[in-house]
C-alpha cells in the first residue's frame, strides 16, 4: 500500500495536473537570507496558554523579504488577540497567502484588513468573484494565483492543486531546505509534498500545517507518513485538521523530528537546522 501512494504521489501530471500552461514557473532559486520565524497565531491544539484556540489555522512567516501572513483563522478578533499576546502587529503584514476557501482559513480576514494598509492578497484563482470584490473594497491588491509564483525572494506559491476544491501551500527556501506548509491539504499531503519536490528539486526539510488526516485508519495514517519519509522529507508538524491520533502516529515515526504545533508554537530556523541533523 505504501508503494502504491508513493506512485500515486509521483503520478502528478494525471493526479495534480501538469504545470504546462499555467504560466511561466518561477526558477525557485531564491532563498530566505538570514533568520526566519514561523509563528502559528491560530489553531485547534493548544500550545502556549496565553492564546486561546478555535478550529481553523493561521501562521506568520517573518524574517523574509516580506512579513506573510498564511492564512487568518475563521475569526479576526481571536487572530488579532492571539497576536498581541505574543507581542505580533498586524500592522506590519505587507502579504497574506490564502490556501483555500472554506472559512476556517479566511474568515479573519475582513477585520484583518481593517489594519492592514497597502497588503497584497494571494488566492486562488478559483474564489468566488464576490470574495475578491470585497476584498478589493478594503484597498488591498489582489493577487490571484493558478500556477506555481513567487511572493518574494525565497517565498513561494505551489499554485493551485487539486480537483474540485482548490488549495495552494506556501514554499519557503532556506539553507536547510525547503519548508512546506499546508492550511488543510485537501489536495492530499503525500501529493502536495511530491509537488514541493518537483518544483524546487531539493529536501524538504520540514512539513507543518494541517494534513487533513481527522478520522482516516491507523494503518492509513502510517502508511502516509512512511511515504512522506520515502520523498525525504525530514521534519513534521502537523496540526489543525490532522487529528490526534494522526499526530501521535506521526510521533512514532519521526521520533525526534516531530514537532508538537499549536497555537503560539514559534520556530525559528536554528531550530529546525538542529532537527535535520539528528539522528533518528
Amino acid at each position: 500500500m505504501t508503494r502504491s501512494i508513493l506512485l500515486l504521489a509521483l503520478a502528478m501530471g494525471v493526479i495534480l495536473g501538469p504545470l504546462e500552461g499555467r504560466g511561466e514557473v518561477p526558477s525557485f532559486g531564491g532563498a530566505v537570507k538570514g533568520g526566519l520565524t514561523l509563528s502559528v497565531i491560530y489553531d485547534n491544539n493548544p500550545y502556549d496558554p496565553r492564546l486561546s484556540t478555535a478550529w481553523g489555522f493561521s501562521c506568520l512567516i517573518e524574517g523574509a523579504g516580506l512579513k506573510v501572513l498564511f492564512d487568518t483563522g475563521g475569526d479576526g478578533p481571536l487572530l488579532l488577540s492571539n497576536m498581541e499576546a505574543l507581542g505580533l502587529r498586524a500592522e506590519g503584514i505587507e502579504a497574506v497567502v490564502l490556501s483555500h476557501i472554506h472559512g476556517d482559513h479566511t474568515g479573519g480576514l475582513q477585520v484583518l484588513l481593517r489594519r492592514l494598509q497597502g497588503v497584497t492578497l494571494y488566492l486562488p484563482q478559483s474564489f468566488p468573484q464576490g470574495f475578491k470584490d470585497r476584498v478589493r473594497l478594503h484597498g488591498a491588491r489582489v493577487r490571484e494565483v493558478r500556477g506555481p509564483l513567487e511572493i518574494c525572494p525565497g517565498v513561494y506559491s505551489t499554485g493551485e492543486m487539486g480537483r474540485g476544491l482548490k488549495e495552494q501551500a506556501l514554499l519557503l527556501r532556506t539553507r536547510v531546505g525547503t519548508i512546506l506548509i499546508t492550511g488543510c491539504a485537501h489536495p492530499g499531503v503525500v501529493q502536495m509534498v511530491a509537488r514541493a519536490r518537483e518544483l524546487t528539486g531539493g529536501p524538504i526539510s520540514l512539513v507543518m500545517g494541517g494534513f487533513h488526516l481527522l478520522g482516516l485508519p491507523q494503518a492509513e495514517v502510517r502508511e502516509i507518513a512512511r511515504a512522506l519519509r520515502g520523498l525525504g522529507v525530514c521534519c513534521v508538524g502537523p496540526c489543525h485538521c490532522s487529528g490526534q491520533e494522526a499526530r501521535r502516529v506521526f510521533r512514532e515515526e519521526f521520533g525526534p523530528r516531530f514537532i508538537e504545533v499549536g497555537v503560539g508554537r514559534r520556530i525559528g530556523l536554528k531550530e529546525i537546522e538542529g532537527m535535520v541533523r539528528r539522528r533518528r
